[in-house]
């Protein structure tokens, strides 16, 4: 397994509905674990690189309707 993270800012504050979808995106095969920055900006995505690409893990996210912005920002 190698996991990698991607941070991605959010388009607009988080809803209870994406709340919702952020812990149902753990039942994807390659999901690792998706955090909230305490800032409730951002999110942090940690997945299996052998399972999912960045393409993959954006359009997941996308189809499960988090408000992310499509380029992540590099994680410090």
């Amino acid at each position: 397994m190698t996991k990698l993270q991607l941070e991605y800012e959010l388009e607009r504050p988080l809803t209870d509905d994406d709340a919702v979808a952020i812990a149902d995106i753990h039942s994807v095969y390659g999901f690792v674990r998706v955090t909230l920055a305490p800032s409730m900006d951002r999110i942090t995505v940690e997945y299996d690189a052998s399972r999912l690409s960045e393409s993959d893990v954006e359009d997941w996210l996308m189809r499960f309707g988090i408000p992310i912005q499509r380029e992540p920002v590099p994680v410090s």
